[in-house]
């Protein structure tokens, strides 16, 4: 049966078709599959990556790169993959270059600072495929150009900004957020404007949102529902990738708790997802490199049998315990735990708080994530322990509160509608949580703090860098203002120098000091995740941050199952937990995928002490 029909997100597909999702999620996968089963179909199809991780060139067994190249094994089918590094940078020295060597170095380097973020990435990789939704001359070549990750929502947004901005941006009066890197962008407006009305017509264009089966990553697609339907991209479907096949339960019990607890966050799936046009597609077993492991993948091929599993032993990999067993050494500090929504940052930052607190260490966990039930878990578990809850979404709106009664008390409607459209940035939740955080991290020099969603590096950056950039813009224009970051690191320093202006140490500080501060970055062994975390720690050194450890989330263990498809993936798992081990992380830990959801202080204690289960 053709995967057209098996499937209703490739029913009648308009032109453009954009698959979107967080990373890990399987969205090139899925997107080279539908080419492919759209090519078998009669139709000539250019497959367009923009994903920094892209691996499409890898699964067609081709060398892409950014220019179209035809692929061999499949009549009809072309690809291109977009660098958004390399895009990125052009862009940048397109902006950057003008003012270097006419302003200050320091502030030159604020301004790429400024320039250095997921928006700016975004922005530049958009600018480079809006010339393929508006080139007329591809649109009549192909029948369908197939996307694997579509801009964000607040990408688009900012696009459809008016002219206005670029004299917003000249007076100064944006904060250091996504307006900045619009800068480059005047030229295009017109193009863009084209290539924005192409992505709201239903006709042209369909958005497919790519989600696992955890409660997590849908509660995340649901928001990006959410910010696309908002602005008039409303011909969304769901795709609910890599969902575990009864069949392959195998009397085996982690792989029973699995397919109950994916079964379970799909039944408690938000009512206005579920209620999307939804396909499941099951989890395969093989490597999913060449054309037939595609075809398999959407159903147009028989699944032909596993790979072979070379080896059902693998060397032992030092674990959680071993980690905290060093930090439990020093007695008190700062531990951050970062990474990409859905690894498990909040699950093993309370891990790590409970063991620490469980041997009479005093410890307070702090974390933003909305799932409000660890407090309720964890709270009076261990009377060393304490637990606290950063709402973003308040901490965001106070922060915005603050700008607009400051910064936008004296702008127009327009001007006051810019700065709103600023304060939506990805980095302002991040900025409004981290001076919620900012309170608490004075206290690891007494005892334990344990901050579960740490700021980017970038963000880290802006805190530390910008205020140059726009006391040197002020100073230009005669003007007096003073960015939110610079009030922050102001009252930041004159609190922690008791108002005396001497020997203050400033949040960024003891950031940046390994003896105050340890940052886990938290992965899971797979290839997306693993360049992730990695493009983190460029991201956070940097800032001058040297990430201390990497823990592997989710391991399984080939050993400790029976289902021949969980012993497939454990040893596909091993290459990525070796590229940890050799070439990113310092030291590192894994924590093996969990029969039962680590709730209670007793199952966050089997994470560091797994035999209390087996023995």
């Amino acid at each position: 049966m053709s995967p057209l029909l098996n499937y209703s997100f490739l029913h009648d597909a308009p032109p453009f078709l954009f698959f979107t999702g967080k990373g890990g999620v399987g969205k090139t996968s899925l997107a080279c599959a539908s080419a492919v089963a759209l090519c078998d179909s009669g139709k000539r199809v250019l497959l367009v990556s923009t994903d920094p991780a892209s691996n499409v060139g890898q699964v067609f067994d081709t060398q892409i790169g950014n220019s179209i190249t035809a692929i061999a094994a499949v009549s009809g089918l072309s690809a291109l993959e977009i660098d958004p590094q390399a895009a990125a940078k052009a862009y940048r020295e397109r902006i950057v270059g003008p003012v270097r060597g006419k302003l200050p170095e320091s502030v030159v380097r604020s301004i790429e600072e400024q320039l250095s973020g997921a928006c700016t990435t975004e922005i530049a990789a958009f600018d480079e495929f809006t010339a393929l939704l508006t080139d007329s001359r591809l649109v009549g070549e192909y029948d369908h150009i197939v996307f694997d990750t579509a801009p964000t929502g607040h990408t688009i947004r900012l696009l459809q900004l008016p002219g206005a901005w670029s004299e917003f941006l000249e007076q100064g009066k944006g904060d250091a957020s996504c307006l900045g890197p619009l800068a480059g962008l005047e030229k295009q407006r017109s193009q863009y404007a084209e290539a924005v009305a192409a992505l709201s017509d239903a006709g042209k264009t369909r958005l497919i949102l790519v989600a696992r089966a955890q409660a997590s990553t849908l509660r995340e697609v649901t928001r990006t529902h959410d910010e696309l339907a908002a602005i008039g991209l409303a011909n969304q479907q769901l795709v609910i990738n890599g969902i575990f096949p009864q069949s392959e339960l195998a009397d085996d019990p982690l792989a029973t708790a699995v397919w109950q607890r994916e079964q379970q966050a799909m039944a408690d799936m938000p009512a206005l997802l579920a209620s999307l046009p939804q396909d499941r597609v099951p989890l395969l077993a093989t490597n999913l490199v060449g054309v037939e492991s595609l075809r398999q993948l959407l159903g147009a091929a028989p699944v032909t049998g596993t790979d072979e599993v070379e080896s059902t032993t693998t060397e032992p990999h030092p674990g959680l315990k071993q980690l905290v067993d060093e930090l439990a050494t020093d007695g008190h500090g700062l531990i951050m735990l970062m990474g990409k929504g859905g690894v498990g940052k909040t699950t093993l930052a309370a891990a790590v708080a409970v063991e620490l607190a469980s041997r009479g260490l005093p410890v307070h966990l702090t974390t933003s994530d909305p799932a409000a039930h660890l407090g309720e878990t964890l709270a009076g578990a261990l009377p060393s322990l304490e637990v606290s809850r950063i709402d973003p979404h308040a901490e965001t709106e106070r922060y915005r509160a603050q700008v607009l009664a400051t910064k936008g008390a004296s702008l127009d409607a327009q001007g006051r509608a810019l700065l709103e459209e600023d304060l939506r940035s990805p980095c302002t939740e991040e900025i409004a949580v981290f001076q919620a955080f900012s309170r608490i991290i004075r206290e690891a020099g007494k005892r334990f703090v344990v901050m579960d969603t740490a700021p980017t590096g970038h963000t880290l950056l802006l805190l530390d860098a910008t205020g140059a950039y726009h006391r040197e813009i002020a100073r230009q224009m005669g003007g007096k203002g003073m960015s939110f970051q610079d009030t922050l690191s102001q009252r930041e320093i004159a609190s922690q120098a008791g108002g005396k202006g001497m020997h203050f140490t400033t949040p960024m500080m003891q950031l940046q000091d390994p003896k105050q501060t340890k940052v886990m970055i938290v992965t899971l062994p797979e290839p997306t995740p693993v360049q992730e975390a990695a493009n983190l720690q460029a991201d956070l050194r940097r800032a001058g941050i040297e990430p201390w450890a990497w823990v592997v989330n989710h391991m399984l263990s080939p050993a400790s199952v029976t289902s021949p498809l969980l012993a497939q993936r454990a040893y596909r798992q091993q290459p990525h937990i070796d590229a940890v081990k050799q070439e990113h992380a310092k030291r590192y830990a894994v924590v093996p995928l969990q029969a039962v959801e680590p709730v209670g202080v007793k199952a966050l204690q089997d994470l560091c002490h797994p035999a209390h289960k087996e023995g």
